[in-house]
């Protein structure tokens, strides 16, 4: 797996990680990592962009589950219960991580998994980062 970063100034500055390989038991630590130290230093909107990721496991989602963790507790935009609340009636979706690019079969287990209740996925990078 290999992680480009690269900054877009949009209404916000937005952070796209673009991920190259698989997001796997072998390399979530990573990737997670890498979002963990951009955003202890500064960043705050984030967007994952997966044009060039083949392949997503439960530990690849369970690490953009923590990133998604680690940015509310930045924002505080929400508390618990209107989250559960906003997610139950499918009205939440993070302002601050979004994904983009996501071949069919990620999708799939995107949407099966339940992580497209929360975190807004797009078909398109310029969509998405205007979407911040």
């Amino acid at each position: 797996m290999n992680i480009t970063v690269k900054q877009e100034n949009r209404r916000v500055p937005v952070t796209v990680l673009c991920v190259e390989g698989a997001v796997d038991s072998a390399t979530h630590q990573a990737f997670e990592t890498q979002a963990n130290q951009l955003i202890e230093s500064g960043a705050r909107y984030i967007l994952v962009d997966l044009a060039q990721c083949s392949f997503v496991s439960s530990a690849g989602l369970r690490a953009l589950h923590n990133i998604f963790n680690k940015l509310r507790a930045l924002h505080k935009d929400v508390n618990d219960e209107q989250l559960r609340q906003g997610m139950s009636a499918g009205a939440y979706k993070a302002p601050y991580l979004k994904v983009v690019n996501l071949a069919p079969q990620i999708k799939d287990v995107f949407e099966l998994s339940g992580f497209d209740v929360y975190i807004e996925t797009f078909e398109d990078l310029d969509k998405a980062l205007h979407s911040f």
